[in-house]
């Protein structure tokens, strides 16, 4: 496999994770299993298989899991992170000591099988919206830990990530203006705390409060939960003095008919929090680890 710098970056974000993941799964004792009735020294060929479509997402994860458990285990890529599989077709090849490959299988699987799952929702996402110039996005509703592993797998699919977290953005919500007692008052004093260092974006829930966004001079403006007529109100209300983006109650069936009404973005907390797992499998190849 010939690695990239996004490769081992990612790689390097997820390895305490990949330990905990690990330890989890073999405890104290590792994997008792094999132990009892596999040989000691004995090799394996393995694939791992796609069994339905889907964009590939977490094959230097998987390669670093292999590395951490086993690294007498040779890991390589068929098919690329942020490319297609097809049905039934090899994403990777493994060979080595059999325990080693029986140790890594789940938890390299766990990652692969999630990740692909986001970044194949992504790009049905993002093939959707297709040509309306709409920048579909994630949200910071991850699997605590897994926020940067997410992130690459939206990104992989095609989608834009927002905010990494609370350190690298500005959003003013409704518990922000309920404490300060005022949406305009939260902008003055971002605006006047932070020098531009960050676009200033507002949650509207109502036109009333898209209204106060725009006169407040906020840069970006976060429609929550609104249906396509306010969506629509909203836009001719903001008519180009800020971005507006769209968040809550969308999805595949109704994405295309948001993406029409002239907004920036549509952030969608789903495509992390609740993308169906890839269904990915490893299988031995027997007839060629000396088993037989």
């Amino acid at each position: 496999m010939i690695r990239t710098g996004d490769d081992v970056e990612i790689a390097r974000k997820a390895e305490g994770i990949i330990r905990l993941a690990l330890a989890e799964d073999l405890g104290v004792e590792g994997d008792v299993t094999t132990t009892a009735v596999c040989p000691t020294d004995a090799r394996a060929r393995a694939v791992i298989v796609s069994r339905e479509p889907c964009v590939v997402a977490g094959q230097p994860v998987a390669e670093k899991v292999f590395a951490l458990v086993a690294p007498e285990v040779s890991y390589d890529t068929v098919v690329g992170d942020g490319e297609k599989a097809s049905g039934g077709g090899t994403i990777a090849r493994l060979n080595g000591t059999l325990a080693g490959i029986l140790a890594g299988e789940r938890t390299a699987l766990n990652f692969l099988c999630h990740l692909s799952g986001i970044a194949t929702l992504t790009r049905r996402l993002v093939d959707i919206a297709g040509s309306s110039g709409v920048t579909v996005m994630d949200t910071r509703k991850t699997t605590p830990g897994m926020r940067a592993l997410e992130k690459y797998a939206v990104s992989l699919g095609g989608g834009t990530n927002h905010r990494q977290g609370l350190f690298d953005g500005v959003i003013i919500k409704d518990n922000h203006i309920a404490a300060v007692g005022g949406l305009q008052i939260a902008v003055r004093r971002a605006g006047n705390s932070l020098a531009g260092r960050f676009p200033i974006e507002v949650e509207a829930a109502t036109l009333a409060q898209v209204r106060e966004a725009v006169d407040s001079g906020a840069d970006i403006i976060m429609l929550d939960n609104m249906d396509p007529p306010a969506v629509r109100e909203a836009v001719e209300i903001v008519a180009g003095r800020a971005k507006v983006e769209v968040s809550g109650g969308v999805g595949p069936d109704n994405l295309l008919s948001y993406a029409r009404l002239g907004v920036d973005a549509i952030s969608m907390g789903f495509i992390t929090h609740s993308a169906p797992a890839t269904d990915l499998s490893l299988e031995l190849e027997v007839e060629e680890s000396g088993l037989t």
